[in-house]
């Protein structure tokens, strides 16, 4: 870093303050050597406004915002981008000049941590889930051209999801009901739901009901390889885990700061300590 220029502060806003994005962020200044830094802002929602009037006031860059806070945000926003708008939900805000803008980059997460492996563009894709991970997953995929059909314990809020969709003019969908997973044949499953977390254990649905030579991503990533990724993989599934999306919507946040490609290998060994 040049010693004598000013510092740029990035961070994030949470209930509770995570090393996660401190770590990946910072080891990619330092990569770059950028006079920018990282740091992590515990507030409640009634802090909201005011976190953003400070962050105006003080010329913070960029904010991550995490849950619960990804819908509250948004009303106290200048601009939303029309993916994270379409979306309903914001995880990333960039400060320009005192504009505030909203960002939606788990949807990016969740396409790029598919495509290190196979691109998705025209590929048949089963989404687990249709709460707000599933939305970014699921509006991530059909913009980048995938055919996805949402499975979920309740049909209402799959067929809610996929109206969404077709209104936003992102093309046709499908919705079912989980139990009816087992009659779809994907190229690509991706559980988007909690199912799996140390806090929620179990599988979203039996490794054996898919095809054998599909690809599977979990969006969970505390465990890192969950049970049902471990199933998978023993029935000869190529998986990827949750931390490659959390990973490169990371990178995708340090492009809209910097305007700099993100170092991944450095922000991947920085993640990787804390998962």
């Amino acid at each position: 870093m040049a010693g004598d220029a000013p510092i740029t502060l990035c961070g994030s806003l949470s209930l509770f303050a995570s090393p996660l994005g401190a770590a990946m962020h910072n080891a990619a200044y330092a990569r770059l050597g950028l006079d920018f830094t990282y740091v992590p802002f515990s507030v409640s929602e009634g802090q909201l406004g005011d976190a953003l009037a400070g962050m105006r006031a003080l010329g913070i860059r960029g904010l991550g915002i995490s849950m619960p806070f990804k819908l509250a945000i948004m009303p106290w926003l200048d601009d939303i981008d029309p993916l994270a708008r379409a979306i309903g939900a914001v995880n990333t805000v960039v400060n320009e000049g005192g504009r505030l803008t909203g960002h939606n980059t788990d949807a990016w997460g969740a396409v790029r941590a598919l495509e290190e492996v196979l691109p998705v563009a025209g590929r048949r894709v089963l989404v687990l889930g249709a709460g707000g991970a599933a939305r970014a997953v699921v509006f991530g995929l059909w913009k980048a051209g995938a055919q996805v059909t949402v499975a979920n314990r309740d049909s209402a809020k799959a067929v809610a999801l996929v109206d969404e969709i077709r209104e936003a003019g992102l093309g046709g969908a499908e919705a079912i009901e989980l139990s009816d997973a087992v009659e779809v044949a994907p190229e690509i499953v991706v559980n988007a739901t909690s199912v799996g977390m140390e806090s929620n254990p179990g599988v979203p649905i039996p490794a054996e009901n898919m095809p054998e030579s599909c690809v599977v991503m979990d969006i969970v990533y505390k465990p890192l390889v969950t049970d049902w990724l471990s199933h998978c993989r023993e029935g000869g599934r190529q998986v990827i885990h949750g931390g490659r999306m959390l990973l490169h919507q990371a990178a995708r946040q340090f492009q809209l700061y910097t305007g700099r490609e993100a170092p991944l290998a450095d922000m991947d060994a920085a993640l990787a300590r804390f998962l």
